[in-house]
């Protein structure tokens, strides 16, 4: 296809883990970690209660647990991840990375939501009215969200940011409403991710049954599974051009 001004370019960034990877032997897997140079691989999780939820999985395997079970052997995982973290938590995190670090998985920006959840009980006059409210809250968590992106770019390392899921909201009016309001934030990830050709992990088509989450917010044990299961999808070189592929001009 041409734009008028040649071919357009190929493939800025790809969103990884559209539908959930199924497991992999451990000589398979093997043969993928084989194939990286230059030493073993080391995943660091970044973020908020999306990895860091040990605290609601009553007592089974949480992000990490299930991220290093399927892990290839010699692959190393490392979760800075706090719950209850927003983008102003990210920088302690990277300070205390490791320094054998190898590739950087980012999930922020469902808390910064979280707190604007009043807006959604806001009087306005009109739609329009109520739209530029929440562009406001989005504006605000836009930036803060591209200087994040900035401080884990200056490590020099591969990074994959991960969107908000829509959550298991039991009311079916909020759970309308949240959705589209999440969606806002969740375009502010996908532009800058596109911006910096990085992979993004869909994680509304990730977790998305009841059983994936322990609460409204947070996942269960079977959702760990499922985002460990994307995160390695998204950092196994043998999935380098699986996913959904964006084109840009």
């Amino acid at each position: 296809m041409n734009d008028g001004k040649g071919r357009r370019r190929f493939l800025q960034y790809s969103i990884a883990a559209l539908a959930v990877p199924e497991p992999v032997s451990a000589a398979s897997r093997d043969a993928g970690a084989a194939s990286i140079a230059g030493g073993s691989p080391h995943l660091v999780l970044l973020g908020d209660s999306i990895f860091d939820n040990g605290a609601y999985t009553g007592g089974k395997p949480d992000v990490i647990a299930q991220l290093r079970k399927i892990l290839p052997q010699q692959w190393k995982a490392t979760l800075l991840a706090r719950d209850g973290a927003t983008t102003e938590g990210i920088p302690d995190q990277l300070a205390r990375l490791p320094a054998d670090a190898t590739h950087l998985i980012l999930s922020v920006g469902g808390n910064n939501a979280l707190m604007q959840q009043h807006l959604l009980q806001a009087r306005a006059a009109t739609v329009a009215e109520g739209l530029a409210v929440l562009a406001g809250a989005v504006s605000k968590f836009e930036a803060s969200y591209r200087q994040v992106i900035s401080a884990c770019l200056a490590r020099k390392l591969p990074l994959t940011v991960c969107t908000v899921y829509n959550g298991n909201f039991p009311e079916a009016d909020y759970r309308t409403v949240t959705t589209a309001a999440i969606a806002l934030f969740n375009d502010a990830i996908l532009r800058t991710a596109a911006e910096h050709r990085l992979k993004v992990i869909e994680l509304r088509l990730v977790c998305t049954r009841p059983e994936d989450y322990a609460n409204p917010i947070e996942p269960s044990s079977a959702g760990a599974a499922r985002i460990a299961r994307a995160i390695l999808a998204a950092t196994d070189p043998r999935a380098a051009q699986s996913g959904a592929q964006i084109f840009l001009s």
